[in-house]
């Protein structure tokens, strides 16, 4: 697997990379790929499905001065930007195995990075500092939801994936240091939300993963994937083509 460290300039080519790489694999360009990224200004990323006036306090969100976006995978509204640590994996689907359907890639990609952060969150160091603090001890990782990785009940990590014939795209953030305030004003209670949220607000809901900083995690990423061989040709003509012409588009954002 290949590995790319690529923050793009706009919000927009962030996103249309994710996109143009899944292409790219798909046409037989490039094989499997972890990429990670880290945007500076927050933005609003709506799923592909998404109503805009449902799941955006569009209004709140104009007035912060955060641009709402559309991006090319399921899942709900989330706001990105300082404190967030993107991954995007693009992945051959096999002819059998867990990558075949929808549910079993969330199962086999979340159960893999919940065991890379619980040797992180867990390792030697921290084991020491916790046996002569047990309650310094952290929640545990989990698996709750479709397609979430919590600490005890409290959301740090949201997933979502778009499929292709040949390759699957299948990326998420984990908040590091992501204003919840924020998130609290430009985004309503989502219209579908998992059991175990428990119709909890998003300050109740989402936390932070400050135990662990965001090279530690990219590290840990780069080992379960073995991911280490870096990507040399990135498509960035097609990137900012695709940026330019869909997701900074008006039409592409408030298609629902």
């Amino acid at each position: 697997m290949k590995y790319l460290d690529l923050t793009l300039p706009t919000p927009e080519a962030n996103l249309a990379g994710d996109e143009v790489l899944l292409d790219s694999c798909e046409d037989g360009d490039h094989d499997e790929i972890l990429r990670i990224w880290e945007h500076t200004d927050p933005f609003v990323v709506l799923g592909y499905s998404n109503k805009v006036q449902k799941e955006t306090n569009i209004d709140q969100a104009r007035r912060a001065g955060l641009p709402v976006l559309r991006r090319c995978t399921g899942g709900g509204a989330v706001v990105q930007g300082p404190g967030c640590l993107n991954f995007s994996l693009v992945l051959r689907i096999p002819e059998n195995g867990p990558l075949q359907s929808i549910g079993g890639t969330n199962v086999h990609i979340l159960n893999r990075h919940k065991e890379a952060l619980v040797t992180l969150l867990t390792g030697d160091s921290r084991n020491r500092e916790a046996e002569s603090q047990p309650s310094s001890l952290p929640p545990p990782v989990a698996v709750n939801g479709h397609s979430d990785l919590t600490l005890g009940d409290l959301k740090f990590s949201g997933n979502a994936q778009r499929r292709r014939q040949k390759f699957l795209l299948f990326h998420g953030t984990f908040l590091l240091d992501v204003d919840i305030e924020l998130i609290e004003r430009v985004l309503p209670m989502p219209s579908r939300q998992p059991d175990y949220r428990r119709h909890r607000r998003h300050r109740d809901f989402l936390t932070n993963l400050r135990s662990v900083s965001a090279r530690e995690i990219k590290e840990a990423l780069q080992i379960s994937w073995r991911a280490q061989e870096p990507l040399r040709e990135f498509p960035a003509d097609r990137t900012a083509d695709l940026a330019a012409n869909r997701y900074a588009a008006e039409e592409w954002t408030f298609k629902f």
